[in-house]
């Protein structure tokens, strides 16, 4: 089959190769999938890296998500059948940017009858980590102020979808205009241009001068810092990722005065300890897809020779939405 393998370190572009390998082979618990859909995640940028906390073996094939049909079972896996579409997480060193993928029964579960493919494979780590960082962790409550930055990303813009479908008036921080664009058109209800505006000044004057409620943060660094100035009194940060590229480091004498939670996301987590809730989360997240309230935004399809250049656009900051390869659309 052919794949895009990764086997040295560096930028994307620079790094990843188009290749022919062998077919994946399923294990004990595993299943191999036709790839119908994989989209880019920031960790498959940071896999390229090196900087990533999974460091897989090298070389291996990125692709973190993806949505797939069922073409071989392993040992032991009874709980789906050949053909079937599933999503899920690719099972390293066999990801989601090729062919065939090698994916974990524990970790896939059945694909969303409303969603197309490059939807269902948007799906799986985005809105898992938003429904978690919201509801598990932030406990956001209808009528409550959600602000959103990187709004218009693919995690971002999950966050709006499921800010709103819990009640909440969202704010979304873009970086350009045509991000604002799209950040109106999921349903933000005040989005911020932070080339032009400043996110806090603004915050505080939508609330009337009492801040956020909650804080998605996917960001980091400066952007967190700057956070900190517009939280509510008993408002929740929540520390979502680091793609501003510092890992800030929190005042917590500041929490203590202002009276907010600092609370950090570590999604992977429930997989390991609690998969009884991640079963919970799809089934919730599968009956709002159903109901339309949930929608990945999937802005561009790619053919698999176009993967690297995806990928490397997404490090770049330049990709608004899902950027997916798609084998059909």
């Amino acid at each position: 089959m052919k794949a895009w393998r990764i086997g040295s370190l560096g930028e994307p572009k620079d790094v990843m190769r188009l290749e022919e390998v062998a077919d994946p082979t399923p294990g004990a618990g595993q299943l191999v999938v036709k790839v119908l859909a994989s989209p880019a995640n920031f960790p498959d940028v940071l896999m390229c890296r090196g900087l990533y906390q999974v460091k897989p073996e090298l070389p291996f094939t990125a692709g973190v998500e993806l949505c797939g049909e069922v073409v071989a079972l392993g040992e032991g896996v009874d709980a789906f059948q050949i053909g079937d579409r599933v999503i899920g997480g690719g099972s390293l060193p066999y990801g989601g940017f090729g062919e065939l993928a090698l994916m974990d029964a524990a970790t896939t579960f059945p694909a969303p009858e409303a969603l197309s493919d490059a939807e269902a494979s948007s799906l799986y780590i985005g809105y898992q980590t938003g429904w978690f960082a919201l509801h598990r962790r932030a406990n956001i409550q209808p009528g409550e102020t959600l602000l959103v930055h990187a709004a218009a990303g693919g995690v971002g813009s999950a966050a709006i979808q499921l800010g709103k479908a819990a009640g909440a008036t969202v704010i979304g921080v873009v970086g350009g205009p045509e991000k604002a664009e799209v950040a109106k058109k999921l349903g933000a209800d005040v989005v911020i241009d932070r080339h032009t505006e400043d996110f806090v000044k603004v915050v505080k004057e939508v609330t009337g001068g009492k801040g956020a409620d909650v804080i998605y943060d996917p960001v980091g660094g400066d952007t967190y810092d700057r956070s900190t100035k517009c939280i509510a009194f008993e408002g929740r940060i929540l520390i979502i990722g680091f793609a501003g590229g510092r890992i800030q480091e929190a005042a917590l004498n500041h929490s203590l005065i202002k009276n907010y939670s600092i609370v950090g996301l570590h999604w992977g987590l429930y997989n390991a300890l609690a998969p009884e809730l991640v079963a919970e989360c799809h089934r919730e997240l599968t009956r709002m897809a159903a109901e339309g309230s949930i929608k990945p935004l999937v802005s561009e399809t790619l053919s698999l020779e176009q993967v690297a250049d995806g990928v490397q656009r997404l490090a770049d900051g330049e990709t608004v939405g899902r950027v997916v390869y798609g084998a059909r659309s």
